[in-house]
């Protein structure tokens, strides 16, 4: 089975296990994600889900975030951790999306990039959930997933992994394909534990038990 293969396969089965892909963080605006993938560096989506309740009770769109007192939002998110780089680069953020953007966040990967704080991960997320564009996000549930079924071969460095999974999977699947192995990871493939193999839909064409693929 070549990379391709498998990743087709991969595909399929997690599509039949998790049909529901979709973006653990809660957003119902593009700025609103911005802000929750900035803050769940380091710090868990559950938690990032109920610091931003607070933070948009109190400034509820991108011109009060704007112009809020940076030490008034690192009160809000210290418990996400990183309390103030994550304030710094949030109120940066939202005073270019003000600025320059007319409050909307860019729909260009590039542009993207020039946002404080803002990585490939996190412009791939943005440009799959809220664009609907190819994407491929490489969180750590994805480096570690896609290494252990043997879609990459010992790649730990995510833009690294990133560009050798655009080689492999089709570019209309990348954005559902990380949301689902995000649950895979949490749930089965874990990283705290052993992985709970015996219940994993992927374990007759997995690598980590022995199934290889070829180039």
């Amino acid at each position: 089975m070549t990379k391709e293969e498998l990743a087709l396969e991969v595909i399929e089965r997690l599509k039949k296990e998790y049909p529901l892909a979709q973006c653990t963080l809660d957003y119902d605006q593009a700025w609103k994600l911005l802000v929750s993938v900035r803050l769940a560096a380091q710090c868990t989506d559950a938690r990032v889900n109920v610091v931003v309740e607070d933070l948009y009770a109190k400034y509820p769109d991108v011109e009060a975030l704007a112009d809020a007192p940076v030490e008034e939002i690192e009160k809000i998110v210290r418990p996400c951790g990183l309390g103030k780089s994550k304030a710094r680069d949030i109120s940066a953020c939202m005073k270019i999306l003000r600025d320059q953007y007319q409050g909307k966040v860019p729909d260009d990967f590039n542009a993207l990039l020039k946002l404080p704080g803002v990585g490939r991960k996190s412009a791939n997320l943005i440009m799959g959930d809220v664009f609907g564009k190819p994407a491929i996000v490489t969180d750590t549930h994805c480096i570690r997933l896609v290494n252990r079924i043997g879609l990459v071969d010992g790649i730990k460095e995510p833009k690294k992994v990133e560009m050798a999974l655009w080689k492999i999977i089709p570019p209309e699947e990348g954005s559902d394909f990380c949301h689902r192995l995000v649950y895979h990871g949490r749930d089965v493939c874990t990283a705290r534990t052993a992985p709970f193999c015996e219940k994993c839909c992927l374990e007759d064409i997995c690598q980590k038990n022995g199934v290889e693929s070829k180039k």
